[in-house]
């Protein structure tokens, strides 16, 4: 059975739920709920397993923290055998607007602390998902911003951009990164 794995990225814990820089657990969160399963804490990370035509989906949210998310998606490439060609990672990004999204088969981290501990670990060539958080925030406020929580106005933006971000999901593990690419970037504006 052809196995793939989709990493969300964000910090564990109650205080980090609903912030920007957890923008990838929010997407997994839609899609578990979408797809009626559960996360269970397994190593590294909180686990759900679901399948799509015949191929088995794991989602992964890392506990290992954003600068270390690299850990868990080796353990579980590792773990399950998984072709790094079927790996998904899902992120914020500062440098899109709130709502919009980019996907892309491969490339830099873009100075983004998870990416960048991945690709240390496993290199560049996997597909990632960056959805934009905005940058509204004065010089030296990054840090503050990507920790801050998403307004009311701010999720009714962002919310038709995570169900898009899941339908980005099903056709990746469906009809493989060039097809998805192709069909969803247009619409990531």
């Amino acid at each position: 059975m052809d196995k793939y794995l989709i990493c969300g990225l964000g910090n564990p814990g109650d205080e980090y739920a609903g912030t920007r820089h957890n923008t990838g657990f929010m997407v997994l969160d839609a899609f578990a709920k979408a797809s009626n399963i559960c996360f269970e804490d397994r190593r590294y990370g909180f686990v759900a397993e679901t399948s799509l035509k015949g191929r088995k989906v794991i989602l992964l949210k890392p506990t290992t923290f954003m600068n270390l998310s690299g850990n868990a998606v080796r353990y579980w490439l590792n773990k399950e055998n998984i072709d790094q060609k079927r790996l998904l990672v899902i992120s914020d990004d500062v440098a899109l607007p709130l709502g919009h999204f980019r996907l892309k088969a491969n490339g830099s981290n873009g100075g983004h602390n998870g990416l960048g501990h991945i690709q240390q670990l496993i290199g560049q060539d996997y597909a990632r998902l960056r959805m934009g958080i905005g940058h509204d925030y004065p010089r030296g406020g990054q840090i503050d911003w990507v920790l801050g929580h998403y307004s009311e106005e701010e999720m009714k933006v962002l919310t038709p951009a995570i169900e898009t971000a899941c339908d980005i999901i099903r056709s990746f593990v469906l009809a493989g990164i060039d097809v998805t690419m192709n069909d969803f970037n247009k619409l990531g504006k």
